[in-house]
């Protein structure tokens, strides 16, 4: 084995430079799930993927279609019947990239300084793509063969709360079956590695308050017709009490308070003063409601995360908006069922319609929490390939993030699932994301260690 890891990195340094060029092609397309106007460069981004594989030697490679953006598929099985198979899992699609004037360069473009790439999607989760794509490469052109069998799943809506992904798991359980899923959206610290071992569940919703037939002067009409934007404040004023406790009824019924033991690990691989630096703020709100770790990670929040409505132009212009709106996302505790909580939010939200103001509340995502192995065989082989590669074992932690397509394995499926990151890099979701280039580089390098752990495992 240790032959075949010098072989794979030897050829992984050779190509360091080719392999970063290259990745600019993938990088390159603008594969905003989100936005229906990006729907073209989302499929034209999976079929490029499939061409990879493709040419890596996989078989059945197939951009899949669902009822949204399509799935790519592609698997090597050569390795025999008596290695495991590995169901790799991560996303091809990214975030919007306003507000543009905040980047410095082209969000699609891949520009290279100091060490860094900068594009939309270089470290979320375009890395993960790409960094398993090289390692079988790697693996593929230094050695001949591969450690273990794979299936690729590499899914096109994880960035806009995956609304197709359960009914494709669901039709395609034969397809996807094997004997662990991996999950590879995430990240790798060489100076402080960490691992995912869960995650919050999420509900998403979108709020349109209804009032006038078009905008009317507010020198005529005001006090006279009920304003959209004022009803729209009522409801969000209402989310939450002074404390920061949010006020849907029953809201706290299903959540369980954590173990002593998962408190414990909980706030050991709770960084605050990172989360302080990260924010820009001096203190954290809502302290009455759970301590701040237990808040991150295992409580439910609700936020506001758009509004609109009225005029925004500059200067002000003396109109009652016919319209105004605001988007929602609540991050949900492990045992809260996101179908009770929709049809909760709901309710709450239209029950502020009155004889002039009609609201719509449409429910987007359903999301399930998710739980990782913490302990077993298939969790030792990436803390075996991290400690060999780094000097250290990763930290078990958990994310008060989201990822949906794992909540829905953890339920129709039962796989185990463990994680590893490729790379490092800051600006997630935000203007100038980046791959630090280096550990990109010992992410690959602890990747070829992995798999060959994972082919080890007994089956």
């Amino acid at each position: 084995m240790t032959d075949t890891i010098q072989n794979a990195i030897d050829y992984m340094a050779e190509t360091r430079d080719k392999m970063m060029e290259d990745y600019k092609a993938l990088l390159r397309f603008p594969s905003i799930s989100a936005d229906p106007a990006h729907a073209a460069d989302v499929r034209a981004c999976a079929d490029w993927i499939v061409s990879q594989l493709q040419a890596l030697g996989f078989d059945n490679c197939e951009a899949i279609a669902t009822a949204g953006h399509p799935v790519v598929y592609g698997e090597w099985l050569k390795a025999g019947a008596d290695k495991p198979t590995v169901l790799v899992y991560a996303h091809y699609d990214v975030q919007p990239v306003d507000p543009l004037p905040l980047w410095n360069s082209e969000p699609f473009e891949g520009l290279i300084r100091d060490g860094k790439l900068f594009a939309r999607g270089a470290s979320d989760n375009k890395a993960g793509v790409w960094g398993n794509l090289k390692t079988f490469e790697t693996l593929l052109r230094a050695n001949g063969e591969l450690p273990v069998n794979i299936k690729i799943m590499f899914e096109g809506e994880e960035e806009s709360g995956s609304p197709s992904i359960e009914a494709f798991v669901e039709a395609n359980k034969d397809r996807l079956a094997a004997d662990v899923l991996l999950n590879c959206d995430g990240d790798f610290s060489p100076d402080s590695p960490k691992l995912f071992y869960g995650g919050r569940g999420m509900v998403t919703a979108q709020v349109r308050v209804s009032g006038p037939k078009a905008d009317i002067h507010s020198g005529l009409y005001g006090g006279l017709v009920q304003n959209p934007l004022h009803v729209a404040g009522k409801i969000i004023g209402a989310f939450h009490d002074h404390q920061g406790r949010i006020q849907l009824p029953g809201y706290y019924d299903d959540v369980t308070e954590a173990t002593e033991a998962e408190k414990a690990r909980i706030e050991a691989g709770f960084q605050e003063d990172a989360l302080l630096e990260g924010a820009g703020v001096d203190q954290f709100w809502g302290e009455s409601v759970a301590p701040a770790s237990e808040r991150a990670t295992v409580y439910p929040t609700l936020d506001i995360v758009g509004l609109w409505g009225g005029y925004q132009g500059p200067g002000i212009k003396t109109i009652i908006p016919a319209e105004a709106g605001f988007k929602i996302t609540m991050r949900l505790a492990p045992d809260q069922d996101p179908r009770t909580v929709s049809r909760t939010l709901k309710e709450y939200v239209e029950g502020f319609a009155t004889d002039t103001v009609q609201i719509e509340c449409a429910i987007g995502e359903n999301a399930w929490y998710f739980q990782l192995e913490t302990e077993g065989p298939w969790l030792e082989a990436v803390q075996s390939a991290i400690e060999t590669t780094v000097g250290k074992r990763a930290q078990l932690v958990r994310t008060g993030g989201s990822i949906p397509i794992l909540g829905v394995f953890n339920r129709l499926i039962g796989l185990p699932i463990t994680a590893f990151g490729y790379g490092h890099g800051e600006g997630i979701h935000s203007p100038n994301e980046y791959l630090d280039i280096d550990t990109f580089f010992t992410s690959l390098e602890a990747a070829l260690r992995l798999y060959h752990n994972l082919g080890e495992v007994e089956v």
